[in-house]
């Protein structure tokens, strides 16, 4: 066992609220960190003890390193909690933590690396005997040689993607050969600037496509289990705004065959601790290709919480300090009902959801109870800023049926009041509302397919 006894956790808002909600339950005294625009917020406030970072910028706070594991070493931490965001898929980070003499909550740097290069992550992929998307070979920056050939061996429509990129950032849709080669010199460039690595792979684009992940959980000495799917079909700008579980319309047998898939690609790379495997679904074939695999807690895990019971938090600390979670296996995981979660913003969707910071100068959020959960890292009176992601708050619904989670949800959703800046609570209502959604036909292109109905 390594005694984990002081946590700090190296991120803000609802993600480091939630860490803090499981760390006491294991005898985890927990340590938030803050930049200047987050002295009041309340990880801040929940936490056992607090440490200022720096000014707003996340670069000058939650993205130094330094600052961090000054604050860890000034407060008595022996671990470190990356949440989802900022620095929790860096490599560098989970080393400079290791060296530090402290615990990274999170699989080891070599495993971060693997899947962060996106390009890398599908040969490995390839190599477990996991489907991939047909793409090209990586283009490094200013290598464009052969582009061309290489999208017609692919396929249009398609997509350049950052090699080194995620969560929707880096990746550009390519109709016609006109427009391929401006749009990957345009994505070399933007992935150099972002990621300090400007290379690009070609992917075949899904024109009906579903977005669905499993997650896995491993244990670091080459077993891994899953604790099912996720759907996260409904986007707008590549990023996620609904999700649910189970995946409404997904034939048992594919969900079957993407699950050994990505426990297969857990497997092989004796992955540790939590991870979420992401396949692109045909939507009128069921065909499945690998996508990415995220190598952290993703925003969305409530959802899998609350149909499996299983504190996934929680596991993550208890195998951080040795423990073998010997009751965590494969046989006595199961589904129970279903469940939804809606992301608060605060964003304008009726103008391209463009972010709305100010201040919540009134925020009611419904209680939470054994078929709703609220997560989040703001309280009435608190300013959404423009430093950093406009979420609010999660709403996650549980029901019997998905029929009946989707009317917990519409109840949450009319529960909820927030005044004094834009946001989304009209345009999810309106989705719960749809007779699309209803009926489960989801997509990545739901929300541009049905704007009309969603906004205005």
């Amino acid at each position: 066992m390594k005694p984990i006894q002081k946590l700090l956790i190296a991120n803000r808002g609802e993600i480091a609220c939630r860490v803090i909600r499981s760390a006491p339950q294991l005898g985890i005294r927990t340590v938030a960190v803050y930049s200047d625009a987050d002295e009041h917020a309340l990880h801040v406030l929940q936490a056992d003890e607090a440490c200022r970072l720096g000014p707003p910028k996340a670069a000058e706070s939650y993205l130094k390193v330094e600052a961090i594991l000054e604050a860890a070493k000034a407060t008595g931490a022996d671990a470190v909690h990356p949440g989802y965001g900022f620095l929790a898929e860096n490599a560098g980070f989970a080393r400079a933590v290791a060296a530090a003499g402290m615990v990274f909550v999170g699989p080891t740097p070599e495993q971060i690396e693997a899947m962060g290069d996106k390009a890398r992550a599908r040969s490995l992929a390839e190599a477990a005997g996991v489907p991939v998307v047909p793409g090209s070979r990586r283009f490094s920056m200013g290598d464009l040689n052969d582009l061309e050939s290489a999208a017609q061996a692919v396929g249009y429509p398609l997509l350049v993607k950052a090699a080194a990129g995620g969560g929707g950032i880096g990746m550009r849709l390519v109709e016609e050969e006109s427009q391929l080669r401006k749009v990957a010199e345009a994505t070399q460039t933007m992935a150099e600037r972002s990621f300090g690595d400007g290379a690009v792979f070609l992917e075949r684009f899904i024109p009906k496509a579903r977005h669905v992940e499993i997650q896995v959980f491993g244990f670091g000495d080459g077993r891994a289990v899953h604790l099912f799917e996720r759907d996260c079909s409904l986007q707008r700008r590549f990023q996620k705004v609904v999700e649910e579980s189970p995946a409404p319309g997904l034939p048992a047998a594919v969900r079957d065959r993407m699950a050994h898939a990505a426990v297969a690609l857990a497997e092989a790379q004796q992955y540790a601790g939590a991870g979420t495997v992401e396949f692109i679904v045909d939507a009128a074939t069921f065909e499945f290709f690998f996508l990415e695999m995220n190598t952290r807690i993703q925003v969305e895990h409530p959802v899998t919480e609350m149909i499996t019971g299983q504190d996934l938090v929680s596991l993550q600390l208890r195998l951080a300090r040795g423990e073998a979670l010997t009751e965590l296996a494969q046989a006595g995981l199961v589904v129970r009902g279903h469940a939804i979660e809606c992301r608060l913003y605060a964003e304008n969707p009726d103008k391209m959801f463009l972010p709305s910071p100010g201040k919540l100068t009134e925020l009611r959020l419904p209680e939470s109870g054994p078929t709703l959960r609220v997560d989040t890292g703001v309280r009435e009176g608190d300013a959404i800023t423009a430093w950093y992601d406009p979420m609010i708050a999660k709403l996650v619904c549980w029901g019997q049926t998905r029929e009946e989670a989707l009317a917990n949800m519409a109840a949450a959703l009319a529960e909820t009041r927030i005044e004094g800046i834009s946001n989304n609570i009209r345009f999810l209502r309106r989705i719960m509302d749809h007779a699309a959604f209803a009926r489960g036909d989801v997509f990545t292109g739901f929300l541009e397919t049905y704007r009309q109905d969603l906004v205005g």
